[in-house]
């Protein structure tokens, strides 16, 4: 597991204000859906609450100064 936030590239695009877990970030990212490489689930650091099939390219680690 680790925290997770969208990269800037795709923070920035307009789609991106209608993710339902924008405001709910830091993710905390549980891993690789099996049936769908490059998909993953992530829970809301905040809320806990679980969202799943995001493609897992556009997620950046949060550095150890952000955590």
């Amino acid at each position: 597991m680790s925290l997770v936030k969208l990269k800037k590239k795709w923070a920035a695009e307009p789609s991106a204000k209608e993710l339902p877990f924008i405001n709910d970030m830091p993710l905390v990212f549980l891993g690789e859906i099996p049936n769908m490489p490059e998909h993953g689930v992530f829970a809301g650091h905040r809320s806990g609450q679980i969202y799943s099939g995001y493609h897992i390219f556009r997620f950046v680690e949060l550095s150890d100064k952000e955590v």
